[in-house]
């Protein structure tokens, strides 16, 4: 798991962020932990913050 605050890279589009905090989804009738992350850095050099929800999975250090 990841602590708040800890910087972390979405596998597939390289973006950079925040973790601000967990919540879930239910994807195929199963319980899935995701992962809230204000993103701060886009793999296209954007500077738009925003804040992002994926399952836990989708994220690395």
């Amino acid at each position: 798991m990841y602590t708040i605050d800890e910087r972390v890279k979405h596998q597939e589009t390289g973006n950079i962020g925040k973790v601000i905090g967990y919540g879930h989804q239910i994807l195929n009738n199963v319980y899935t932990v995701t992962l809230k992350v204000i993103v701060v850095e886009t793999a296209n050099s954007s500077k738009r913050l925003f804040v992002l929800e994926d399952i836990l999975s989708a994220w690395s250090h």
